[in-house]
């Protein structure tokens, strides 16, 4: 099985490319994500899930080994998602954007990606609840807050702040990680009109 190419981008195709590895081109289906991270000619390396059936070898190709792990969680764990959807799922969102998105129960915008209708993205959010944090990489430090709002169990004053700063008009995911911020510059007990107005503050950074 092949784990990771290290070598020269050859071409890069609407959804794959082809990575020169010591004369031997590997064809990679990579998310739309990993596609514009590449430039044709220079070194790079992708973390690479195999698929070998009778008919074929085909290779998937991820910049970080985390979407790699997403890419299997999405297959392996929710029904009537394969290797196309769980591509079109990490072309649309970043592995911390997906993690906050469950998290949050935020069904909408896992169904933001193309081909990914609104029973497959509720499926999404469902099933992959508690492996969310293990893989929230980069947003591991605000995912406990965010599946409280998710199950409705957050403090009131953190709720309240939350839905303040989304009726702003800013996403849900943004307005609890400033309200994440603000509570540990506020302390836990601290009410809403505080954390607003320490949000407000993350936010204009």
């Amino acid at each position: 099985m092949i784990g990771k190419l290290k070598g020269l981008v050859d071409e890069i195709g609407e959804d794959h490319c082809i990575i020169d590895v010591g004369g031997v081109g590997y064809v990679a289906y990579c998310p739309a994500r990993t596609l514009s991270g590449l430039e044709a000619g220079t070194a790079t390396t992708l973390f690479v899930e195999t698929y070998v059936r009778e008919d074929m070898i085909r290779l998937y190709g991820f910049r970080t080994a985390l979407d790699r792990e997403w890419f299997r969680l999405l297959q392996n764990n929710v029904q009537g998602v394969g290797a196309k959807v769980a591509l079109s799922v990490l072309s649309t969102l970043s592995a911390p954007e997906l993690a906050n998105a469950i998290a949050l129960k935020d069904a909408a915008t896992v169904a933001r990606a193309p081909g990914v209708g609104k029973k497959v993205a509720e499926r999404i959010v469902v099933e992959l609840k508690s492996k969310a944090p293990a893989y929230a990489g980069e947003a591991s430090g605000t995912i406990g807050l965010k599946q409280e709002l998710g199950e409705g169990v957050a403090p009131t004053p953190v709720a309240d702040a939350v839905s303040a700063l989304a009726n702003l008009g800013y996403s849900r995911d943004i307005a609890a990680n400033a309200v994440a911020a603000a509570l540990k510059n506020a302390g836990e007990g601290a009410d809403a009109g505080t954390l607003i107005r320490l949000g407000l503050k993350e936010l204009a950074r």
